[in-house]
């Protein structure tokens, strides 16, 4: 009963985390439908995938400067109310240009959802119970991808393209009134904030250049795994006219895979719930890592449906005890104090790989063939994997944590990963 009590807040942001990713799903098919309905344009939709990498280009300069000296469930709160809001104003909008400029606001507005929902699970959930909290976060997350879709498509069709935007900003507003039942655990002296100035934001640049210096290790493995991770975005972006044009599948079958993908992620993601405690992180990112790039390059190999959702499966399967892997390492080993401006420029650098990577792989995609292209960034990807494989599990360094002992005094911690 003790244990169920320490698991009630992790529970209730679980469930407020969960509701605005199934918001985000709904938002994700509304949005795609009412571009296209309002232009007939392949590349005005295409251009959705641009919006946030480039709006985390300009914003993730100075978004954790903002977040560090500020409430984390503040912020998470806020973001949620200005999607709710914006989201609103879609169906009304004259026109693509308002509508582009809202997209932008709700980008920004993600970019700051994600380095302070990172710290907050960091700062609410003990270390012991981080695992199984980020795996069933993973859960959470697979749940949403499936149900998100399924509610959207429902609603679309039982309503209409602008009813169902409207009720999905409920959805932002119910994950934002759960956050009021949970704790700040945060004591912010307003006087001591400092003001967000370029000065500012230099100095905090170099407090991330110091964190990187001092944890080599620590940053070698997450910045490993992001610009990996930039494989699956390039591949992702080409995915329908990949499967449709090369492959020749229906948009069924195509829908379906997705919906196959999803399961598999779920099934994965309720059996990294039960054995998470029985695994090692390091284990989890390794095996995650190599099992989800098999899955791309069956994918890219793929000549049929059965093929391409063998791939899918495996992707989505091991997707789960990667995801969860590499965030509790990440916030075992990142302090909370500065981990909001080490995410945010960590996420600018990837962001601003991805602009690129994307925008070079659609041209060599025309220039050459979108087979050659999938298939040799696939095998790029693997390679990659198993050079990022053997550095991690050749050092099987200690890595060091503090913790309070019972002076009230921070003493520090050895373990393995």
């Amino acid at each position: 009963m003790k244990n169920l009590r320490t698991w009630k807040d992790p529970a209730i942001l679980l469930a407020s985390i969960g509701i605005s990713s199934i918001g985000d799903f709904i938002y994700l098919v509304a949005i795609n439908i009412i571009v296209y309905q309002l232009t007939g344009s392949a590349a005005a939709v295409a251009g959705l995938w641009i919006i946030a990498p480039l709006t985390n280009i300009v914003t993730k300069f100075w978004t954790g400067s903002f977040i560090d000296y500020r409430s984390k469930r503040r912020v998470m709160g806020a973001t949620y109310i200005l999607r709710a809001a914006f989201i609103c104003f879609i169906p009304i909008a004259p026109n693509m240009a308002v509508i582009y400029g809202i997209l932008v606001i709700l980008s920004i507005g993600k970019a700051f959802f994600n380095p302070a929902s990172m710290t907050y699970v960091a700062i609410l959930v003990p270390r012991e119970k981080r695992k199984r909290f980020n795996a069933m976060r993973s859960f959470v997350d697979s749940g949403a991808f499936i149900i998100g879709p399924a509610i959207g498509g429902s609603l679309i069709l039982i309503t209409s393209v602008e009813a169902t935007l409207w009720m999905n900003a409920l959805f932002f507003v119910l994950a934002a009134i759960l956050l009021l039942f949970l704790p700040d655990k945060e004591n912010i002296d307003k006087e001591t904030i400092p003001t967000l100035t370029a000065s500012q934001v230099i100095r905090d640049f170099t407090v991330v250049q110091k964190f990187m210096m001092q944890n080599k290790y620590v940053s070698f493995v997450y910045l490993g795994f992001i610009m990996i991770m930039i494989f699956t975005f390039a591949m992702d972006a080409q995915e329908v006219v990949f499967t449709q044009q090369v492959i020749g599948l229906s948009e069924f079958e195509y829908s379906l895979l997705i919906s196959i993908t999803g399961i598999g992620s779920v099934t994965g993601a309720i059996l990294l719930s039960i054995f998470s405690n029985k695994l090692s992180l390091r284990y989890m990112i390794v095996i995650g890592l190599i099992m989800m790039t098999m899955g791309y390059v069956i994918y890219a190999f793929s000549w049929s449906f059965t093929s391409i959702a063998v791939g899918f499966i495996i992707l989505g399967f091991f997707n789960a005890p990667l995801n969860a892997g590499i965030t509790t390492f990440y916030q075992n080993n990142v302090p909370v104090d500065v981990m909001g401006r080490v995410t945010s420029i960590f996420q600018l650098t990837q962001s601003a790989v991805q602009v690129v990577f994307i925008l070079a792989i659609g041209v060599t995609a025309d220039l050459i063939s979108l087979r050659i292209t999938i298939v040799a960034l696939a095998l790029f990807m693997l390679l990659s994997t198993v050079i990022f494989a053997i550095s991690v599990l050749r050092e099987n360094k200690k890595l060091f944590y503090h913790e309070d002992d019972p002076g009230g005094q921070k003493k520090e911690v050895a373990t393995h990963w």
